[in-house]
């Protein structure tokens, strides 16, 4: 099941909506990437390029929240159609989850009583997903019919109501509402758009290698010309930025990860030792050494710390692997949202970095 890809510019509105009453009140080169200079600026322009404030910290987190929705939703959805049941199960049990944190996020902004609609809304309209898939499943018409008329007759107009109360709070509220910092500069856009982006990798590897071990062949040509999309889609960030040649040799070295990956799952998938082996050994003797260099230089941060960061994403998204070919579903779900999640420990760090050394790119 393919994924839509994100450009990197482009924010998930829904996010963007439900931060509106906050904005309101807010507006009163070479392969070396280090080598790039002509886009530094001054001390001062760089200090308004903030990218993790309070108001960028609640932007990025409900940014990455509705993406995991989506994500998780069409794993849910997928599982079920499949007729795998503790696979659906358990990206279900995550997808509840999911909701209620974007419920608490909604709290913290608007309020006790605006979590406590949202959750009720957003709860039915995820049932209302689970029965709009469960009729497609048994060529069930009368539910189908019956999920379509309750999400555009019932949960459209509510989740719009809601959404338009919330954006026109009186101007007294808003300003108590209020989080520090400014959550649309150009930097705050390049973190959440980057964030976004690499959670999509994470989610679109576990995917692919999911239908990989499963044989799911039909379902893992598109995931892995998703996952290419994806990392071309960073490559050209990076090209954006560093230059041309900084762009191509970060192509060279995501490409070579993913294939590594691919790599070690067709050795779990066929019992092939010596695979997984050379799977692994690429991606922590190679991989993780060229990839964490190559951000220390891009971006001046520690070549330990930038080492640490890469090698647990290796980790973690190794252990939904493992998890997945031992058909371990509840666990391989829980540790697709952990590796997911920790994308973010990388790309907050990352985009703070690259902001600061090249502010004049994003004034």
């Amino acid at each position: 099941m393919k994924r839509p890809i994100k450009p990197l510019a482009v924010t998930l509105a829904a996010g963007t909506v439900f931060l509106a009453a906050c904005a309101k009140s807010s507006t009163t080169s070479s392969s070396s990437p280090s080598n790039t200079s002509s886009a530094s600026s001054s001390p001062s322009a760089a200090a308004t390029l903030v990218t993790d404030s309070k108001a960028a910290d609640l932007r990025t987190s409900v940014n990455l929240l509705f993406g995991q929705h989506l994500d998780e939703a069409i794993k849910a959805v997928d599982a079920a159609l499949g007729g795998r049941t503790a696979e659906f199960t358990a990206y279900g049990d995550i997808l509840n989850t999911n909701g209620t944190d974007i419920g608490a996020l909604i709290g913290q902004v608007y309020g006790a009583d605006a979590q406590t609609r949202f959750n009720g809304i957003w709860s039915a309209h995820n049932a209302d997903f689970v029965e709009y898939t469960q009729g497609l499943a048994a060529k069930d018409m009368a539910k189908q019919t019956d999920a379509v008329n309750k999400l555009t007759t019932v949960y459209i107009p509510q989740f719009s109501a809601l959404i338009a109360g919330a954006a026109g709070l009186p101007t007294a509220t808003v300003t108590d509402l209020t989080f520090p910092g400014d959550p649309k500069n150009k930097g705050v856009d390049f973190r959440v758009a980057l964030d976004n982006l690499l959670q999509e990798h994470l989610f679109l590897a576990t995917s692919a290698t999911g239908d990989a071990l499963a044989g799911n062949t039909a379902e893992f040509t598109p995931l892995g010309a998703a996952l290419n999309a994806n990392g071309t889609d960073l490559g050209s960030a990076i090209g954006g930025l560093f230059g041309a040649d900084a762009g191509t040799q970060f192509n060279a070295i995501w490409s070579a990860h993913n294939a590594d990956f691919v790599e070690y799952t067709t050795g779990l998938a066929t019992n092939d030792k010596t695979k997984q082996d050379d799977g692994v050994k690429q991606l922590t003797t190679v991989y993780i050494p060229q990839f964490s260099k190559f951000i220390a230089d891009a971006t001046g941060l520690p070549l330990d710390a930038v080492t640490g960061l890469v090698a647990d994403h290796i980790t973690t998204t190794k252990a939904v692997v493992d998890d997945q070919a031992a058909k371990k579903q509840p666990d391989a779900a829980k540790a697709d949202l952990m590796a997911a999640q920790h994308m973010q420990k990388i790309g907050d760090p990352l985009a703070k970095a690259i902001v600061a050394k090249l502010p004049a790119k994003f004034s």
